[in-house]
Formats: structure tokens, C-alpha cells, sequence
């Protein structure tokens, strides 16, 4: 066990940030926090770290309690929050090599481990160069950088692809799991749906505090009512026959725009078989039809609702 939180609480004033949240992580995983905002993600890192108080509950790290003076612990993991920390008057070199001696003395030693950063990040061509030269994406490499160079066993990444553009985002996550295949267990924390299906091999949903729902992206989807969405393009669709489809078994949804009907459905079979026979039946022209599986996205809203937080 890389990770074990049981019941912890955190109060701010009146605020309950962690209503006894429990949750354990196994080594060797890439382990998806999930939650909209406000629901206690920072909060649970910052605890993890041992960065702040807690009201009650326990924190294990490589099966060792978490304190802050677990200096031994805190070798171990590498953090990349999500405001790039970097020295702006350091060279990218400069910047790695500075961290990594945080934890790294021998300077031989230190010196092959920044160039195998550098090399993982693939910043061969900006070892120079400082951070205010560098593109969001480069510069978000930079800090991931900075954060394992020191080869920990937990890395922690906070939002590590906002705002960067694909192919920077798309290398990133292949040197997430790059890192995972070296022997490092990682909790990754994003808004990105599709990035925590790719990559992580379980996930937690946290809401106001508490520990929500936790699995395998398969499990989680077991979880909803939710099943296919049924895309077909009808060049008319009358309000007769709208309705005859909103009485058709499992319907939860039916949307027609643009000439594209959108239908979904809750778990059952036969659903698309349904939903042509009817069309066919009614002799309305259709054309290309698409069914889609319901997406992290979707288990995610469901759990959590929709409507908006601060």
C-alpha cells in the first residue's frame, strides 16, 4: 500500500473540507482524483503532504505515518501542482538541477539524473534557454521535470496539461505513463474526462468531502443508469413522431437539431433495433447512424449533477 487515508476531517471555520475521507492507493498505479471544484482535491493533496493540518484521521505513506518532519517520506515523492513553480532567472538545466539537489547530494550522481530529465522531457534543444523563452507547453514539461528528476516512487500531478496545446499534451501523458512502467505509483488530478480514461487504472470521485465513488473506469460506468446514446440523421422528425420515440423502453432523452436525432437510452437491449424499426415504420428518411457508450464525463455528472460550482 502506497497510500492510506482513513477517516480524515478538515474544517475551515465553518466549512467542512474532508468529511472523514478514506482512500487507499496501490503501488504501481495511476490513480485518477476526480471532483468538481470545491470538493476537497487540494484540500486531500495538500494533507497527503503534510502541508496542512487536519482535524482528525490518518495519513500513511510506503506504509509510514505522514508527518511533516517525515523528511525520509517526502524524498520519495515528487510533486508537479498546477502553477508551473519554476526560477525564471534558471536555465532549464539550471532549473532541474536544482531540484533534483534538493534530494540529491552526490553531484555526479545528480548530474546523470538531470540529463536523464531532460532527455524524458525531450528539452534536449532548451537546456539553455530560460523559462520566459519557453512555450506553455515546454514550459509545463519544464516543471514535470523538475518534479521526478529525482526518480521519486509517488508523483502527484495537479492539472499538469492545462492550457497547453495537443501534441504537448499528448507527449505528457505518454511520460506519465512512461514513469508508471519505471516502478512510480501516481495520482493524477484533472477536469480533462478523457485524459483520466486513458490513462488512470482506477479513479475516485470526491464530492463535498467525502469519497463518492471509487473504480476502475468500467466499474465506475456500472455504477449509472446510463447506457448508449443513439446519433441518427432524419431529414424530418415530427412532433408525432418525437413523442412516439419518448415512449419508446430505457428512453431518458430525446433531442432533435440540424437534422440530427439524439437518443438516450438506460441500460436495456435491443435499443437500437427499437428506435430503426419505429423510423422505418413511420417511413421517416434517415441516413448514418452512430451508437455511443456512455464516457467518464458522463458517470461524472451523473454523480456529481450538473449544475455549476464555484
Amino acid at each position: 500500500m502506497v497510500v492510506k487515508i482513513e477517516n480524515l476531517v478538515k474544517r475551515y471555520g465553518d466549512l467542512l473540507a474532508l468529511d472523514h475521507f478514506n482512500l487507499e492507493i496501490e503501488e504501481g498505479e495511476i490513480f485518477g482524483l476526480l471532483g468538481p471544484n470545491g470538493s476537497g482535491k487540494s484540500t486531500t493533496i495538500n494533507c497527503l503532504l503534510a502541508l496542512l493540518e487536519y482535524d482528525k484521521g490518518n495519513i500513511e505513506i510506503f506504509g509510514r505515518e505522514m508527518t511533516p518532519k517525515s523528511y525520509d517520506i517526502k524524498k520519495d515523492i515528487g510533486v508537479i501542482m498546477q502553477n508551473v513553480a519554476v526560477f525564471e532567472e534558471l536555465t532549464v538545466y539550471e532549473n532541474i538541477d536544482y531540484f533534483c539537489g534538493l534530494y540529491v547530494k552526490d553531484k555526479a550522481k545528480r548530474k546523470q539524473m538531470v540529463e536523464e530529465a531532460i532527455e524524458f522531457v525531450d528539452l534536449k534543444d532548451y537546456r539553455k534557454f530560460l523559462p520566459k523563452k519557453l512555450s506553455g507547453g515546454l514550459l509545463r514539461r519544464l516543471n514535470i521535470a523538475c518534479g521526478v528528476a529525482h526518480k521519486p516512487k509517488l508523483i502527484i500531478l495537479d492539472e499538469p496539461t492545462v492550457a497547453v496545446d495537443p501534441q504537448s499534451r499528448n507527449k505528457i501523458l505518454e511520460g506519465i505513463q512512461n514513469l508508471n512502467q519505471e516502478g512510480a505509483t501516481v495520482i493524477y488530478t484533472s477536469h480533462y474526462m478523457e485524459e483520466v480514461e486513458q490513462i488512470c487504472t482506477r479513479i475516485a470521485i470526491m464530492d463535498k468531502g467525502k469519497n463518492v465513488a471509487i473504480g476502475t473506469k468500467d466499474e465506475l460506468k456500472a455504477m449509472i443508469d446510463l447506457g448508449e446514446t443513439i446519433s441518427v440523421e432524419v431529414l424530418e422528425l415530427p412532433d408525432e413522431l418525437k413523442e412516439e420515440i419518448t415512449q419508446l423502453p430505457h428512453v431518458i432523452q430525446v433531442h432533435y437539431e440540424n437534422h440530427l436525432l439524439k437518443v438516450k437510452f438506460s441500460k436495456g437491449k435491443h435499443n437500437l433495433l427499437r428506435l430503426l424499426d419505429l423510423l422505418k415504420e413511420k417511413e421517416a428518411g434517415f441516413g448514418g447512424v452512430h451508437s455511443e457508450l456512455p464516457t467518464l464525463n458522463d458517470v461524472f455528472l451523473e454523480i456529481t449533477g450538473k449544475e455549476l460550482r464555484d
